[in-house]
């Protein structure tokens, strides 16, 4: 039996749905040139979804969904873009992005235009499609309740969470990113260090002190730091960051490590040579692996994708492959 479309024929085949953040994107300026691309790539008009304080973009996927549309358009920051690519996950419907935040952290991994909001809208509607990874986290809190999670890029505990807690979300509305300068000062000063066991996939438990620890589903963050240089987004595991400094020196081995080798070195082929011939630091290890279960002494505070969550006394993450699909530029 040949499938029928339910839409009616006066209808276009194709519609969009932009699901934004009006504190980060303004709709007004967007909507013209989306209507232009969409007249001459034959789409009918697309489905504009407001997110809200109370409903960050969950309801507005799902409703988008529900009218099956053929690609979503994330417009807004990464948080933004983690709730709407958590409903899509599984779906088969295609996340679109259209850089509106001060981080875009996916948009960067995926070396995707930033700054340019007709290139990216005309991406949404005529580019290819590529399926990337998800991870999936249940945290348990210290009152034992457990809550299910995805995200896109990284989760973390120790510096970049505290970061996060301690950041003035007024400032980092005013100046971007210079707004972590204070809050990152603040979190170099805390010295708890976190006690924790850990198994990664099923090995055996074991113990660690560490500073920070962060489960990277993609490896770069802003101003071009290359934190995990071995993670990818299509490789159906996730890489995994230790750090370990012991003092003033520790920071420094750990500096040279991201910002010399991973930054510099690692980026022409004399350099990648170079690399051979230094040690691994003690200050910073990496791992890898497809499923994570920590437990803490005592509750830390989380993030995911650049967005705190709050304390976790527990979580268990795992690589959900290939489940989300991106509308990527046209090759050639």
């Amino acid at each position: 039996m040949t499938a029928v479309d339910a839409r009616p024929e006066s209808q276009p085949s194709r519609r969009a749905a932009v699901i934004y953040n009006p504190v980060k994107l303004d709709a007004d300026a967007v909507r013209p040139q989306l209507a232009a691309i969409e007249a001459e790539a034959g789409w009918g008009p697309a489905l504009w979804l407001e997110t809200t304080v109370d409903d960050p973009g969950a309801g507005q996927a799902a409703q988008a969904l529900a009218d099956e549309v053929d690609v979503v358009i994330a417009a807004g920051g990464d948080g933004t873009v983690r709730v709407v690519a958590e409903a899509l996950r599984g779906s088969g419907v295609p996340l679109a992005l259209l850089p509106s935040g001060t981080g875009n952290l996916l948009a960067r991994n995926l070396e995707l235009t930033l700054d340019d909001s007709e290139h990216s809208l005309r991406t949404a509607l005529t580019g290819t499609d590529r399926p990337i990874d998800m991870a999936v986290i249940d945290i348990r809190g210290d009152d034992g309740t457990t809550s299910r999670h995805a995200y896109l890029v990284m989760a973390g505990l120790g510096l970049d969470a505290k970061m996060l807690a301690n950041t003035d979300d007024d400032l980092k509305a005013k100046a971007g990113w210079l707004a972590y300068v204070k809050a990152i000062g603040l979190a170099l000063r805390d010295k708890n260090q976190l006690r924790l066991r850990y198994n990664l996939d099923g090995r055996g438990n074991r113990s660690l002190r560490a500073h920070t620890i962060m489960v990277g589903n993609c490896g770069s963050l802003p101003a071009n730091i290359l934190l995990l240089p071995d993670a990818a987004v299509d490789d159906g595991e996730f890489d995994i960051v230790v750090l370990r400094p012991e003092g003033f020196f520790g920071w420094v081995q750990i500096m040279t490590k991201i910002f010399w080798e991973n930054g510099v070195l690692r980026r022409t082929t004399a350099g990648r040579r170079l690399m051979g011939l230094t040690k691994e630091v003690r200050a910073l290890n990496y791992l890898k692996g497809k499923e994570l279960v920590v437990s803490l002494s005592r509750a830390e505070q989380i993030q995911l994708d650049g967005d705190s969550f709050g304390e976790a006394r527990a979580f268990k993450t795992w690589v959900d492959p290939l489940s989300l699909i991106v509308r990527m530029p046209p090759e050639g």
